[in-house]
């Protein structure tokens, strides 16, 4: 009876929540990782918000790949395990427009600063570019004069997917977020000085029921192997 149910464990998928930040990086690195070992992946992508409360709420998934402080609360909670924690990638926020629309400068803080006071309406999301894009209007001291214009996309709604339709005329998420979405033009990433950088990490579950498995993964996932699929996807390696 156990080598059957051992047989059968294995032939289970390695089961796995993400942020939208990382969906397409993770849904390339897991069709690469069932090709070379024949051990299939399931990695569902939702916003980070929801993905942080269902590994909080004892939804059974072997790993879950969320921004690294989101990561730290589900530590402290006892959610993962901290043993377990690897660093994937980084990526920075990037700014974007309908395509074929006029495209402001944003080569400086000074220039974004203009762009964001000069457009019509401004989307951000509810993940940490989101939170930190807040802040920093705040620090400009422009957030009450641009108030009305700011428009939060819902969660798992990629910002750029609002930009698209014209809902928005300039929107802001992660590169990662905004290069794959169709009918828009990346402006580039923020310059420099107001930049901000999220450390996307990955932490096996403490539900997991594959964590042999999992570590596998996670193991190929910060290796040099998967490091042409993270500069593809926006990311840098960590």
């Amino acid at each position: 009876m156990v080598a059957e149910f051992n047989a059968h464990a294995a032939l289970a998928p390695i089961t796995g929540i993400s942020s939208m930040a990382t969906r397409q990086l993770l849904a390339e690195l897991a069709t690469s990782y069932e090709r070379r070992t024949g051990q299939r992946v399931a990695i569902e992508s939702v916003g980070g918000v929801d993905a942080a409360r269902r590994v909080e709420d004892d939804e059974v998934f072997d790993i879950v790949v969320l921004a690294a402080d989101a990561i730290e609360r589900l530590v402290v909670t006892g959610c993962v395990e901290a043993a377990s924690r690897v660093a994937l990638a980084r990526s920075g926020i990037a700014a974007a427009v309908a395509a074929g629309q006029a495209q402001p400068d944003i080569a400086t803080a000074a220039a974004l600063r203009d762009a964001v006071l000069g457009a019509r309406s401004i989307g951000y999301s509810t993940g940490p570019s989101g939170t930190y894009l807040l802040k920093l209007f705040e620090r400009w001291g422009i957030a009450g004069q641009i108030a009305p214009r700011l428009v939060k996309a819902p969660p798992g709604v990629p910002v750029g997917t609002l930009v698209a339709r014209g809902e928005v005329a300039l929107g802001f998420q992660q590169t990662s977020e905004l290069i794959h979405v169709p009918g828009i033009d990346v402006l580039g990433e923020l310059p420099a000085a107001v930049q901000s950088t999220t450390t996307f990490t990955a932490a096996i579950c403490t539900v997991a029921r594959q964590r042999k498995a999992a570590q596998a993964l996670l193991a190929f996932l910060a290796s040099p192997e998967a490091d042409g699929a993270k500069l593809q996807n926006g990311m840098s390696p960590v």
